[in-house]
């Protein structure tokens, strides 16, 4: 099948040419979680089929924008990653996320949900100017996968929002995906949900809790819970 063109000399017309089919951002975003074999993109995206998958991919491949490599033992899986031009648009997704929270809400019943794209949501409003000195460990409940856990780090350059455990954190949280992005948004009373059951806190340093908001920048459109 030949590729759409707009038949403009235009560079947002070329953007569109090779973002703009049915799919093809949304495996931008999974890879910019980190490489994925084709099983978890198909289980990832559900009602993509394999051979629209396989199709994107390989466009992708095609425009430099996706890589296949292979993962080292014990793994040893064949993976996709974003090439460098893949990569690139880190800032373009970052900034489409922050503008599509505008119609987020309300959930539709039945929308597939993964607990790592609340990683992805956190790297789009975290601050890039100096923010309070506070360390947080999360641990999304992600059951009946393990929990996916998210380290969030405040400092003098801004905030860093990184994947796997904090080193020493102030203080490590244990919630539901969703809550997160509440709890990032400062419309989550965290003694209320700790009440309920729903945020469990570990830590020397449970006042820290409450600098967590000022660690991003989310207006008044961003999701809540």
């Amino acid at each position: 099948m030949s590729e759409f063109r707009y038949a403009q000399f235009c560079p947002l017309a070329r953007a569109a040419e090779v973002l703009g089919e049915r799919w093809t951002l949304l495996v931008v975003r999974e890879l910019l979680v980190g490489p994925q074999r084709f099983s978890d993109l198909r289980r990832r995206l559900p009602g993509l089929s394999s051979s629209v998958l396989a199709e994107r991919l390989e466009r992708l491949e095609r425009r430099g924008i996706v890589r296949r490599a292979q993962l080292p033992p014990p793994a040893a899986s064949a993976v996709y990653e974003l090439d460098e031009a893949g990569q690139a648009l880190l800032p373009v997704v970052t900034e489409l996320l922050r503008w599509g929270t505008r119609w987020l809400l309300p959930p539709v019943p039945g929308d597939h949900f993964e607990p790592d794209w609340v990683l992805v949501a956190l790297r789009a409003f975290a601050l890039a100017t100096p923010t309070p000195a506070r360390r947080f460990e999360l641990r999304l409940a992600a059951e009946p996968a393990p929990d996916v856990v998210v380290a969030v780090e405040g400092g003098p350059d801004g905030t860093r929002v990184t994947p796997g455990p904090a080193a020493g954190p102030a203080l490590r949280l244990r919630l539901a995906p969703p809550l997160a992005l509440g709890l990032m948004a400062g419309r989550v009373d965290p003694a209320a949900a700790q009440a309920r059951g729903a945020l469990t806190v570990d830590g020397d340093d449970p006042a820290a809790l409450a600098d967590f908001p000022s660690l991003f920048s989310v207006d008044s459109r961003a999701p809540h819970t």
